[in-house]
This record gives C-alpha cells, sequence and structure tokens, in this order.
C-alpha cells in the first residue's frame, strides 16, 4: 500500500513538472519579445538560483565546499540551463511557443537512444520501446498535421530546440550523479554556475542597462523563474533519483495535452478530432515508462 501511495505521488509530481516547463515556453515568447535571449535567460537563472538558495539556508542545509561537486554542478549547469535555455530562448523569435513545445517533446526519445547506446544505466525494455511509440504516436494525433504547418521554416530555430533536447536528455543522465543530496542543492548550485556564465556573457553582448523591456516581459520573466525553474528544478532531482532519467524525460509528452488544454481553456484554440485518442496514447506511453514492473513476489 505505501508502495502505491508513493508512486501515486512521483507521477503526481510528473504531471506538475509536466505543467511548469509545459507554461515555460509561453513565458519565454512573451519574455523574448523586449528582452534580448541572453539576457532573459540570465535573469531567470540568477532569481531562480537566488530563490532556492534562500530556501535552502531558511531549511538549515548547506551549500558544497567542495570544488569537485561544484565542477559537477558547472557541467550540469550547462546541459540543463546554460545552453538549452539559450537557444529555446532565441529559437522561440522565430517559431512558435507550440511549435518548439513539440520538438522539445522528443527528450525522452534521446535520453532512451543515449541510455541504450552509451550508458546503459537503466534496463533497455519493451516496455519502455512500447512507451516511446506510444508517446510519439500519442503526438501526433493531438497536434495533427496543421501544428507542423512551418516545420521547413526557420530550420536554424528549429535545429536550435532539437539541440537543445538534446542538452536536456545528457543533463537528465548526468543529473543522476547528485543522488544522496537534497534535490535543492543541484537545482540551487546548477542556476547559480548558469547564472556566472550568462550573466557575464549579457554584460558583454546585450548591455542590459540599455534594455526597455514592457511590462508583459518582465511578468513572464518572474513567473518563468519562480514556478518554471526554481520550483520544476526541485522536482526534477527528485524525480531523477525515484523515476529514473528516461521516466523523468518522459514528463515532455504530457507537456503537448497540456499546452492544448491550456489553448482551448484560456485562447479558444480546438481540438482536432483525433486530440482526445492522442492523450489516451501519451498517458498509455508515460505509464509505460515510469510505473515499475511488478517484482514476481507481488505478482502472485
Amino acid at each position: 500500500m505505501q508502495a502505491k501511495t508513493d508512486m501515486t505521488t512521483e507521477l503526481a509530481l510528473l504531471g506538475a513538472l509536466a505543467a511548469l516547463w509545459g507554461a515555460s515556453y509561453t513565458f519565454i515568447k512573451i519574455g523574448v519579445e523586449t528582452i534580448p535571449p541572453i539576457t532573459f535567460i540570465a535573469a531567470r537563472t540568477l532569481i531562480a538560483g537566488g530563490i532556492l538558495l534562500a530556501l535552502i539556508r531558511w531549511r538549515g542545509l548547506a551549500m558544497p565546499k567542495d570544488g569537485a561537486t561544484w565542477w559537477r554542478f558547472m557541467v550540469q549547469a550547462c546541459l540543463n540551463s546554460v545552453v538549452p535555455f539559450t537557444l529555446i530562448a532565441a529559437a522561440e523569435r522565430s517559431i512558435d511557443a507550440g511549435l518548439a513545445t513539440i520538438l522539445n517533446a522528443t527528450s525522452p526519445i534521446f535520453t532512451f537512444l543515449l541510455t541504450a547506446l552509451i550508458t546503459r544505466h537503466e534496463q533497455v525494455t519493451a516496455r519502455k520501446l512500447f512507451g516511446v511509440g506510444a508517446g510519439i504516436a500519442g503526438i501526433c494525433l493531438i497536434v495533427g498535421t496543421q501544428a507542423l504547418d512551418g516545420l521547413g521554416h526557420q530550420l536554424w530555430a528549429q535545429l536550435a530546440v532539437v539541440a537543445a533536447t538534446v542538452c536536456y536528455a545528457g543533463a537528465a543522465i548526468f543529473g543522476r550523479g547528485f543522488r544522496g543530496l537534497d534535490p535543492m542543492l543541484p537545482a540551487a548550485g546548477s542556476m547559480l554556475c548558469g547564472a556566472v556564465i550568462l550573466v557575464s556573457l549579457s554584460l558583454v553582448v546585450d548591455r542590459p542597462w540599455t534594455l526597455s523591456p514592457s511590462t508583459a516581459s518582465i511578468l513572464a520573466l518572474l513567473a518563468l523563474s519562480v514556478f518554471s525553474t526554481a520550483l520544476a528544478f526541485c522536482i526534477f532531482f527528485r524525480l531523477i533519483h525515484t523515476l529514473g532519467s528516461v521516466g523523468t524525460t518522459s514528463q515532455a509528452y504530457l507537456r503537448v495535452p497540456i499546452g492544448v488544454g491550456i489553448g482551448v481553456v484560456f485562447l479558444g484554440e480546438s481540438l482536432g478530432p483525433t486530440a482526445f485518442w492522442g492523450m489516451g496514447c501519451v498517458v498509455a506511453g508515460v505509464a509505460a515508462m515510469t510505473i515499475p514492473a511488478r517484482s514476481p513476489a507481488l505478482a502472485r
């Protein structure tokens, strides 16, 4: 019973992470309208890192002091924030947030491939193969062909999002190395390391003191930093240890139906005729990739 309750909690957190990161594409789209991508992401990582550091001190925890751990934080920052955040923010100046969401939903595929071909730290099973296939099929059914109308345009921007997706896959695997640390520590450490890199670049490239961002962009930046970054990364590092790297990145499949639902409720968008079938495939794919198989003892 306890195991079932624990798994229910983890799946709920997986859904919450999908919602937080699904909303991030809209926040980014609004933010980069008047704030250059490097400065926007520099502020995102700085604000999120500051919030996480304050929460760590409030909880009575201490950041690691050894150089080896901080070097790992720096690598994690490059894989999980500096490179992918900046690529996506730059891309969303040319492509729609929805298209960015769809392209970025392929992260479980790259995680699965990296796991199967290189690290081999998680067992490759037929059920996970089914999960990958079901998730892809679900996305295709949900978005329909009309959502891919711009796929051949702004090729560099689309390839940038795909490159960011590969970085996320690598981050999910590398993040396993922080096992034993409170989830807030690698989240804060990687955000602060990312902020050091990005703020330095922002000062040189964008000269942020010359900018005049709109109120909407500032609000989008704050929402992105607090909810879709600080809170989301705490959940992310917890799930890496409980569901594994492939299981955690499977939340990418949930971003699309969540984004569609937000569009229906708040933007008056309509669902395609195959959308509900697609959502069923997505749920089945996520379940196949995240729910552990029953042991022989429990299966009797």
